[in-house]
């Protein structure tokens, strides 16, 4: 049954009846294919009375325009709609004026709806729209109604497992959460269970004991390293409540509820590839509004383990830059990692290695040769350095994996591919680099001379002899064979789909 309007009595108004209005004709009827409305009703917005009608799928509303005497009708033809998508609404709150201290009770001044509101650049924010009306029926009604539709979007979660890392980057974490993020899933009505963690491998530890059936979803708050951790401790948690072995996992179980993550760190590279960019209130409304996207991950393996779940790995130079960057934990986040990615690049040395790929054909492929640098990468890997992505001919859940080899070359070549990341130019368009599509591949050493065992030992001393560094999703991993498998749409994550976000500007000035 469609509502009534309740009194509406804003100060400094007239009262509906001591004047006459004319309600303009877009408000009275729904146009064709329009739904039937759920309730009508007055409300003040912005200081104008306005004719308000909801329905499923939209709030519209109009300004109440005077009949002129002459009972000229043309100035309502023109007035102006104002309609919201509820899809796009996220809260909705009773409001009230109350003293300092007072928590309940308090005059009654309308409801607010809270909005998601689109900007340019991938950017979302949020808004707020006042319905004034000081009617308790009347508003608690609308409330009500209003609150049946947005329980109705699936998707969306009530109850959240947060993981919140307090020693990433410049160590913001904490107060990134507490400040920007909290008070949007409070205010979403979400329930949130926040481990604030200690220690490394804190949230992998959690995860293995957590029921996760108690939460529609789980959220990291830190930088890729700890984001890595979070993405194979759920999957992981899938493999044993499953009853799955965790040594060998050649077909894992999907992670059973999403993940969102909200970037606290110095490359964001998962927060850049599912947003488009580095903002906290874009990644926590994401995640409120349960945008969710299926995504392909990987599995890592030596011979005889599982290294780990995620989405992307380096060996060769982008390893050997993180293992440096390692070393020198005690120098500031952004300071170090330029120091290691110079200091890498001056020492600029191949690994002889060989790589089998797997193509759609299930034929095995061997690649032999001396390789500056070996990218195995599921996703497309945006960061603010590679506004196009690492892997840009890849994609979220395609089913595939992009294989990136540099072959040997001098330092100011591949510097030039380096930079090549930057800007609009292909950086794959050297002759000393290969791309292919794999669904798995291999990489194994080649039996190491005396110069390749002191060449390692200079890279990596805390390894050991037959290991070397591998950069899996920013996270330093120590291995020698490695096979890495593609698991299609293994894992959701809230966000959107690459292909929707609008091409960003970022720039890279580190070379």
């Amino acid at each position: 049954m469609m509502g009534t309007a309740g009194p509406f009595l804003p100060r400094g108004r007239d009262r509906p009846e001591e004047r006459r209005r004319r309600v303009a004709p877009l408000a009275a009827a729904p146009p064709e294919g329009e739904e039937e409305p759920l309730l009508r009703g007055i409300f003040e917005i912005g200081k104008t009375s306005c004719d308000v009608v909801l329905s499923a799928r939209r709030l519209r509303w109009s300004p109440i325009v005077p009949e002129s005497p002459a009972g000229d009708s043309s100035t309502a033809l023109q007035v102006k709609e104002e309609i919201i998508e509820m899809k796009d609404v996220f809260s909705v709150k009773v409001k009230r004026r109350r003293f300092v201290g007072q928590k309940k009770g308090g005059t009654l001044l309308g409801i607010t709806i809270f909005k998601c509101l689109h900007k340019e650049e991938n950017k979302l924010t949020d808004c707020a729209i006042h319905l004034n009306n000081f009617s308790e029926d009347h508003c608690h009604s609308w409330f009500r109604r209003l609150k049946e539709i947005l329980n109705g979007f699936q998707n969306r979660p009530k109850s959240l497992k947060v993981f919140v890392n307090p020693s990433s980057h410049k160590r913001e974490a904490t107060r990134i959460y507490y400040e920007q993020v909290s008070p949007l899933f409070k205010l979403a009505d979400i329930k949130t269970d926040v481990t604030v963690t200690e220690y490394e491998g804190h949230a992998l530890s959690v995860l293995k004991e957590c029921e996760l059936q108690a939460f529609d979803g789980v959220v990291c708050v830190g930088g890729d390293g700890f984001v890595s951790e979070v993405v194979h401790g759920l999957l992981l948690k899938a493999q044993i409540d499953a009853g799955k072995g965790t040594d060998y996992i050649p077909a894992p179980v999907r992670a059973p509820v999403p993940l969102g993550v909200i970037p606290a760190g110095t490359t964001n590279i998962l927060a850049y590839t599912l947003y488009g960019i580095k903002h906290t209130v874009t990644a926590t409304l994401h995640i409120v509004m349960g945008h969710i996207q299926p995504v392909d991950a990987c599995t890592f393996s030596t011979p005889s383990r599982l290294l780990r779940f995620g989405f992307s790995a380096m060996f060769g130079f982008g390893a050997r830059t993180l293992a440096l960057a390692e070393k020198h934990r005690w120098m500031p986040s952004s300071q170090r990692k330029d120091f290691a990615f110079i200091k890498t690049l001056a020492d600029l040395k191949k690994k002889k290695r060989k790589n089998k790929k797997k193509g759609s054909k299930d034929q095995w492929h061997k690649i032999q040769g001396d390789f500056l640098n070996v990218s195995i990468m599921a996703i497309p890997c945006l960061c603010s350095m590679a506004p196009r992505g690492l892997a840009p001919n890849t994609r979220l859940n395609n089913g595939s994996m992009a294989l990136i080899v540099v072959r040997n070359t001098s330092r100011t070549e591949f510097i030039k591919h380096l930079k090549r990341y930057a800007s609009v130019k292909n950086q794959f368009s050297f002759p000393f680099v290969e791309t292919y599509t794999v669904q798995e591949v291999k990489v194994q050493p080649r039996i190491k001379s005396g110069l390749d065992a002191k060449e390692n030992t200079d890279l990596n001393a805390t390894a050991a002899e037959e290991n070397y560094p591998w950069n899996i999703d920013g996270d330093l991993v120590e291995a020698s064979e490695v096979h890495v498998r593609v698991h299609p749409q293994l894992i959701h994550l809230y966000g959107v789909n690459t292909d929707d976000l609008e091409s960003s500007k970022a720039t890279c000035n580190c070379i």
